[in-house]
């Protein structure tokens, strides 16, 4: 191959080169220009920025100075709670949040414990048990319903007479119960209601006063749960009880004993689950109120340094 040739192809490929570097060169220039063209873009929406600020805080510089330290108070300050994970913002006029705290679960175990009390106490109290003499009837009744086990004639009566009489005998613990089941459903529910619209935290001494009726109501279940007892204990030694528990199990019919039910057992062990709830409720108020009182503290000491 001819030497001219080797030449020529050296010629084309040093040429080439020279144009890479070129388009190289040209490129970069390129991005040189267009960084200082934005940077010279921003540097002029800066000082107009600087410029309408100056001229604005010229005319009120409390304005700027204002802005400038409610802002860095609500970037520097963490959010801030008087009881367990509730966010407290100013101006607020409810936070159901508070359901879901320490204090607003308590205060609705505190509502339903009451309630469980209501409901054991009127399953007894709705019950009358009083015996119906359908065999006396004739006819199929007394076929169906007649027999070794149906009290008759003077019997009936006098089965049915106790039976009365043993239901006025056990109402007055039973209505005492239910009273004060109810008040204190009540109670819970206003306590709670004052949480979820955070009163507690507008007038701190609520929950001074809040803890102090939990412990009042704690210590009063003690009582209240041994005067139930000896009440129902009172009632099933009482021989108006031991008649008719004699008389019906001459019939061969059970479920009349002199004895304390599971309505009767349940509504005593939730009477000791107040005396155990209502005290912790006093002690989350009292832990609340000092949190308040602080963060109370802590923003009048920041706005007294603005």
């Amino acid at each position: 191959m001819p030497e001219h040739y080797y030449e020529r192809n050296k010629d084309y490929s040093s040429q080439d080169r020279r144009a890479g570097d070129r388009g190289r060169d040209y490129r970069q220039d390129t991005r040189k220009k267009e960084e200082r063209r934005t940077h010279d873009r921003d540097d002029r929406s800066q000082n107009y920025r600087n410029k309408h600020r100056d001229a604005y805080t010229h005319r009120d510089p409390s304005v700027y100075e204002d802005t400038r330290h409610h802002s860095q108070a609500l970037s520097s300050s963490p959010t801030t709670s008087y009881h367990d994970s509730e966010p407290q913002h100013r101006g607020a006029l409810y936070n159901l949040k508070y359901i879901t705290t320490s204090r607003g679960i308590c205060q609705a175990m505190e509502f339903f414990l009451n309630l469980l009390i209501v409901i054991c106490s009127g399953v007894n109290y709705s019950n009358s048990g009083q015996y119906r003499d359908i065999a006396s009837l004739g006819g199929l009744y007394q076929y169906y319903y007649g027999g070794a086990n149906a009290f008759t004639g003077a019997d009936a009566q006098k089965v049915q007479e106790l039976d009365k009489q043993f239901y006025q005998l056990k109402l007055p613990p039973y209505v005492y119960s239910m009273a004060c089941g109810g008040v204190l459903m009540i109670f819970a529910c206003a306590v709670l209601a004052l949480g979820v619209f955070r009163m507690p935290y507008r007038f701190p001494p609520l929950l001074l006063a809040e803890a102090l009726l939990d412990v009042l109501i704690g210590l009063g279940y003690i009582p209240g749960v041994a005067f139930y007892f000896i009440k129902l204990q009172e009632i099933y030694s009482n021989a108006i009880c031991k008649e008719r528990e004699a008389m019906y199990n001459s019939k061969g019919h059970r479920g009349f004993d002199c004895n304390l039910n599971g309505s009767d057992i349940a509504g005593g062990l939730f009477g000791v689950l107040g005396m155990i709830i209502f005290p912790i409720s006093a002690v989350l108020a009292i832990r609340a109120f000092i949190r308040v009182r602080k963060m109370k503290q802590k923003t009048t000491t920041e706005d007294g340094n603005l």
